[in-house]
């Protein structure tokens, strides 16, 4: 086989062989296809895209790649979840202690944000001591002892879609539902876990802007999932508004904390009775009213958010501070943003709202880049809410006060107040199963 001629064969718009795709990605792997190479197949794929066979085995071909994680030594059903990304998208420090509460194991490989995203590792690397870097030997210990255990991707998982992200990064393939249902799933797959539960965003702040698209996207990653043995459903989230009124990385876990307290905002705590029950579903205790029942029952009780300190005390956290969040370091300054009119909030920009954010440190525009892990916003306004002139939209938060102007301008950018009021999306789209599209 020769690449050229694999490249020219997409380009126009041929199906893929199986062997042919598996000889294009241990190839890219090995480094016998060089990076220009794979980089024009991965445009082919953009615009020509891939049908479901040829999507399922790309993602065979990059979850077998690299180590598959045997999670069998950990006895009982085990259950992971992956969002597609967003901004104030704390859910996994909420769902997965629900769920461990629950009786049903949580062993998840999580990632770092990168640009207006956040990601769960550094969520969990404010909290002081807490290791993300856990071994396998460590790492199935804590989830047998709690239930629970969340750490960064480690190991030699997926090469493949590590090299395929960084090319697609810098070639503007991203957001192709092929090349984004393979990278999520190979990953999941590659994960070990028995059940898989898809969180795909959807608005300004999501990789998919249109509701139709991001079930189309959903649809295929459960395929995918179900094909590999799986059991998988996928919820359709908004992510047009930030997911609750923290953006920043300490300010979110304590926003977390606050909602497994049940007292957190109204949207968050819904999303994530909803994303708890659905893991549950999958795991087989019961249907999703009596699941929700059940999410609702450990957060009242207090022993969801026991799963979440006892996680952090095994992973060499100080849970003091989850015990009580005011131990958390706070930022050295703050800075409130005035409306300068009356209205009503009709449109919130979240990715301009994390962008803000990460103005501010609390995101990294580079692996590289540092995070101040106090840095971020509180939302005091969202879409929907009435404003008078004076009142405070947000409050920022930093250590240094010379990042507040830019940030400042940046958020104003991204929020829209008028005289009529709009009513925020709903939080919940649509549900994929194997069974079908349920729409809300």
């Amino acid at each position: 086989m020769r690449m050229y001629d694999l490249i020219m064969k997409k380009r126009d718009g041929h199906v893929m062989e199986d062997e042919e795709i598996k000889y294009i990605v241990d190839g890219f792997v090995s480094g016998e296809i060089p990076d220009y190479q794979m980089s024009a197949f991965l445009m082919a794929i953009f615009y020509k895209g891939m049908n479901d066979h040829e999507i399922l085995t790309l993602t065979t071909a990059m979850a077998e790649s690299g180590d598959m994680v045997d999670l069998s030594p950990i006895e009982g059903i085990k259950v992971d979840k992956h969002s597609t990304g967003g901004v104030g998208d704390k859910t996994t420090l909420i769902v997965a202690p629900i769920v461990a509460a629950n009786g049903v194991k949580v062993a998840k490989m999580s990632g770092r944000g990168l640009g207006h995203t956040g990601g769960t590792v550094d969520k969990l690397e404010s909290i002081p001591g807490y290791r993300t870097d856990l071994n396998e030997h460590e790492f199935f210990d804590v989830v047998r002892k709690t239930g629970i255990s969340v750490i960064g991707q480690s190991g030699n998982l997926t090469p493949a879609d590590k090299k395929m992200y960084a090319l697609r990064d810098v070639t503007a393939t991203v957001d192709s539902i092929p090349l984004i249902a393979s990278s999520i799933m190979s990953k999941k797959i590659a994960a070990g876990s028995d059940c898989i539960l898809l969180d795909v965003k959807v608005g300004s702040g999501a990789f998919m802007k249109e509701v139709d698209d991001a079930v189309r996207l959903a649809e295929v990653m459960v395929a995918l999932g179900e094909n590999a043995g799986r059991k998988t459903r996928a919820m359709i989230t908004d992510m047009d508004t930030p997911l609750g009124n923290a953006i920043g990385n300490s300010l979110e876990v304590i926003e977390a904390v606050n909602t497994l307290k049940g007292k957190g905002p109204e949207d968050l705590t819904h999303e994530c009775i909803g994303l708890a029950a659905n893991m549950m579903v999958l795991a087989g205790l019961g249907d999703e009213k009596h699941c929700e029942e059940l999410a609702r029952k450990v957060i009242d009780d207090g022993s969801a958010l026991e799963r979440l300190i006892a996680m952090v005390d095994a992973q060499g956290g100080d849970s003091s501070v989850i015990k009580d969040t005011e131990y958390f370091t706070k930022a050295k300054y703050t800075h409130d943003v005035i409306s300068d009119t009356d209205g009503y909030v009709t449109d919130m920009d979240a990715a301009g709202c994390g962008i803000a954010s990460s103005m501010l440190g609390a995101g990294r525009e580079t692996l590289e880049s540092e995070i101040d892990y106090a840095a971020g916003i509180i939302l005091k306004k969202k879409t929907g809410d009435a404003v008078s002139k004076g009142d405070v939209l947000a409050t920022l938060y930093a250590d240094d006060e010379a990042l507040f102007a830019a940030a400042e301008r940046r958020y104003k950018e991204a929020v829209k107040i008028s005289g009529s009021r709009k009513e925020r999306n709903p939080l919940i789209y649509a549900l994929v199963s194997k069974d079908g599209v349920k729409r809300f």
